[in-house]
This record gives C-alpha cells, structure tokens and sequence, in this order.
C-alpha cells in the first residue's frame, strides 16, 4: 500500500498524518484506483471532471479531501459524471462532501436500466392547455402555449402550476406522475437541506433554480415507482439520505468496491448509520460465515438464501438474474442487505485480481 494510502488510512482514524489535498489525492490515486473504475470511465477523465466540479465549488475545499475523493468514486461506480452535465453534484454538507445526483442523472440510469426506453419531464403554466385521467386508462395531455406554432416564451406561458414525469417501456408502453406546484412546495418545504437554509438565512437551490428542482422531484418520483437497475436504487437512496439532512457517510473502501447503501429503520423511517468498533464505517464483519457487504443481524430463511445464492454466482449476467428475481421479494432493510451483497459480489466478480483489500490491505477494512 502506497504512503498516500496509508496518510489516508491514518486520518480517518483520527491521526492526521500528512493529509493529502484532494487534487493531489486524485493524481496520486489515478494509477492505484484504475482497476476498481468503470471500464467505460477512464482515470484521465474521472480526474479531469473531477477536478472541474472541484474548483467550481470553493467551499468544497473546506471540506474533508477523503469524502471528496470518495463521492467521485462513487459518482464513477454509478456511471455519472459530477459537474457541468448536470448529471451529479458535489456538495458541501458540515465539513464533509455529499454526492447528490441530479435529475438528468436519474435519467441517464433509468435508460441505462434496459427497461426504459426514454423518459423525461416538463413543468406546466397556467395558460398551457393540460389536463390529467387517473383510473383503469390513464392520460396526460400537455400542449404548452404556442406562438407561431411554436411554443410561446415563459412569460406568455405564466406562472409555473406543476409538474409532470413520463417513461416509456421498451414494448411502447407508457407510464407518468404529475405532481402540482402546491406539491412540489410541500416537498421542498419538508427538505431538511431548505428547511436549514431557510433558519440561517441562506439561499437553496430552492430559490436559485426552482424548475430544475421541481423536475428532479417528479422525475424522482417516477424512479421509485419504476423497475430499477442497483445503480438507479443506489442513486435514489444517495438522494433519500441527503433529503432527510443525514450525513451519506461514504467510506473509500466503499466507494471503491461499490457496496454503499443505506439501511432504513423500518419503524422509524430514520437513516440507520452501521459502525464497528474501530468506528471505521464499513469494515468486514468478524463472523465469517457472513457474505461480505451483509448485515450481521440479517433475518429470515429467504433472505439468507438468497445472499447465500449471490455469493455463489459464478458470473455477473447469472448474478443480475438472481438480483432481479429477489428484488421484488423484499423491502426495506432486507433490500438494502440484499443490495449491498449484489454490488459486492459484482465487483468481485469484475475485479477479481483487484478488490479494494488490494489497494487498502488490511488497513483498508
């Protein structure tokens, strides 16, 4: 393991021992963190957009560099890129870095899905003809205000009323969600990000960029009713944590082996944040019996099969087949551990020679 690992390694505990600042960090990773990126993404450009979304930002160098590094990893795992493209954001949160997708990014997966041939959104105004049918066969019928048989400017349109989100299927089929603009406000108006913004006298993005905003949340919306790729599952659960006003906590070794998720409390609905001893989030399980990227207090004979299952898959398209098949069997916490044993398996399989443990040794657990 590299110095700069072990500088890395070190301050996470608590010891800062040299703490590499992030551009230097990504520079120094590139070669070491190839192996563990998407085959699509090279280590040029992760860095290269990387560091744009970087220095656009200059709070985010008060930020802790690590929670950086490791909101691009998994920004890279998910297939997004962070910045300009709007397709995910780096953002400050205390004295760490969120990883929060944007609308464009929730798109792009569920396209990415297989399932979803397209999908997209649109606010409505006031004086655009609209108009919605709920029940055995549902409609959406949008025509914005024309001018010259093209659509009119937002000011002839007026005022924004809602939005709406619509995915095709592959076999054609169509499905949509409409959310007014009395919704939508409602949703912002229970965001813990606004809500701390709105008792300190800050701008959100609430208020700077309302109709992309509305728009994620309809887009978002959908998502979770449609059938979802992990990555898409994995992107929605980054934006539910950052929602509720909780910390993402992504951890390097996670980040890098893909195996992030959160785990909800059933009963309470709240963000359950897993730690060992060592406080290190993420670390192995000591029992060995336990699948790495599982649960330890996991329950149920189906569930346990069914990690026992993807633990064993020999390849990645027999490894997709068996998550597809259990998706729809769990919910809630169960889903999130069965989630959790999917990635991990899928990037050992992928990266047999150069898991995480290769890069971290036994001081990455």
């Amino acid at each position: 393991m590299s110095q700069t690992l072990r500088n890395i390694q070190k301050s996470r505990q608590g010891v800062q021992s040299n703490v590499v600042p992030f551009p230097a960090m990504l520079e120094q990773f590139k070669g070491e963190i190839a192996r563990a990126l998407p085959k699509h993404l090279s280590p040029d450009r992760m860095v290269r957009i990387a560091l744009t979304a970087f220095r656009m930002n200059p709070k985010l160098a008060q930020t802790d560099p690590r929670s950086v590094f490791a909101a691009v990893i998994q920004s890279s795992q998910l297939g997004l890129e962070v910045g300009l493209m709007g397709e995910a954001h780096l953002v400050p949160f205390g004295n760490q870095c969120q990883l929060i997708p944007g609308y464009q990014g929730l798109m792009k997966l569920a396209r990415n899905s297989g399932i979803v041939q397209d999908i997209y959104g649109h606010e409505v105004r006031i004086n655009d003809k609209f108009d919605i049918v709920l029940g055995l066969n549902r409609t959406l019928m949008h025509e914005p205000l024309k001018k010259n048989g093209f659509p009119a400017s937002d000011e002839e349109r007026g005022v924004i009323v809602g939005f709406y989100a619509v995915a095709v299927f592959k076999d054609g089929t169509r499905t949509f969600h409409a959310l007014s603009k009395e919704q939508i406000e409602q949703v912002r108006d229970n965001s813990r990000g606004y809500q701390m913004a709105k008792k300190y006298g800050k701008e959100s993005p609430w208020d700077t960029h309302f109709v992309p905003m509305g728009l994620k949340t309809v887009i978002r919306r959908l998502c979770n009713l449609l059938p979802k790729s992990p990555e898409l599952a994995m992107a929605l659960a980054l934006d539910e944590v950052t929602e509720r006003g909780e910390n993402q906590n992504i951890g390097i070794t996670e980040a890098i082996e893909g195996s992030w998720a959160p785990i909800i409390d059933e009963e309470t609905g709240e963000i359950i944040q897993p730690t060992t001893e060592s406080g290190d989030k993420g670390s192995k399980s000591d029992k060995a019996e336990s699948p790495k990227g599982v649960e330890p207090h996991a329950t149920g004979k189906l569930l346990q099969d069914t990690l026992a299952i993807i633990g064993r898959t020999a390849t990645t398209d027999e490894l997709d087949e068996v998550y597809v098949r259990a998706e729809g069997s769990f919910e809630g916490t169960e889903l999130e551990q069965v989630l959790r044993a999917y990635r991990s398996r899928k990037s050992a399989l992928a990266n047999p020679s150069s898991s995480a443990n290769d890069i971290f040794g036994e001081d990455g657990k």
